[in-house]
């Protein structure tokens, strides 16, 4: 399984594309779904999404992450569910037949619409941020951000956050495959799972709590105070990157446009 949002090293356009093009890419398609409560208008952005990731060669990485996306959408129109009953009531969560405590938590058309409606968000803000992050280097997203005149703490800030998160998956599965090879077995199915995440969680913390004090260590001793950087490359926009603005300042402008019409 590919690591949770580590740079993929491919020759795909979306990698050729200036960094700062990616994240008007990410502005533009996170507000559009932000800002839509058109179900159908979103499962269209989560297809075109879906349509830039397979012409970037990087739609395998993208749908690695559907299992833990379609997880994460279950739980979202449960949620729903349970706490906004509203609409034509299409069952009970809890079926009539069941003595007592039957005929409760009504599952109504208006909460499952408005689940989905947060599913598709979800869906577009977690591909369109996994996109960007796996097809730019963490060097130019920190070049791009020092242009953007954004604090050097904030972007390092970011930048440390995003490299921890493949690190402790790595290492995760790396003590979960020692804990078996010592032996340990928590058991099968629920419990087995729940028992098994002590033995990994806490030597991981223990683990990333050091890593951060000799990380911490190393930016001292580097000079990251002085202000003072060194560049091995520059990006410099290209006849691609003027293109693909223009096509989302025209999709923005097109997306205004139904917005004031009442179309979506």
């Amino acid at each position: 399984m590919a690591e949770i949002l580590a740079y993929v090293h491919k020759e795909g356009f979306f990698h050729r594309l200036h960094p700062f093009t990616k994240i008007t890419f990410i502005l533009l398609f996170g507000l559009m779904s932000i800002l839509s409560t058109n179900l159908l208008f979103l499962v269209l952005l989560v297809v075109a999404v879906l349509i830039i990731a397979y012409f970037a060669s990087l739609s395998t990485e993208v749908m690695q992450q559907f299992k833990l996306i379609t997880l994460m959408s279950i739980i979202l129109i449960g949620l729903t569910i349970i706490t906004m009953p509203s609409g034509d009531t299409l069952g009970y969560l809890i079926p009539s037949i069941i003595p007592i405590i039957g005929g409760h938590i009504p599952i109504t058309m208006g909460a499952i619409d408005f689940g989905l409606v947060l599913t598709m968000r979800f869906m577009v803000l977690i591909c369109v941020f996994q996109l960007f992050v796996i097809s730019t280097q963490p060097r130019d997203i920190v070049h791009t951000m020092e242009h953007m005149k954004i604090p050097v703490d904030y972007t390092l800030m970011f930048l440390i956050a995003l490299r921890f998160i493949p690190t402790l998956q790595i290492e995760g599965k790396r003590i979960h495959e020692a804990q078996l090879a010592r032996g340990y077995n928590p058991g099968s199915g629920v419990l087995g799972k729940v028992r098994s995440v002590a033995p990994i969680v806490i030597p991981l913390v223990s683990n990333a709590l050091a890593r951060a004090t000799v990380l911490g260590l190393t930016i001292d001793i580097r000079g990251y105070r002085t202000g003072i950087r060194t560049r091995i490359r520059e990006f410099a926009f290209q006849r691609r990157d003027y293109a693909t603005i223009f096509l989302l300042i025209a999709a923005g402008c097109g997306y205004t446009m139904l917005i004031v019409q009442q179309i979506i």
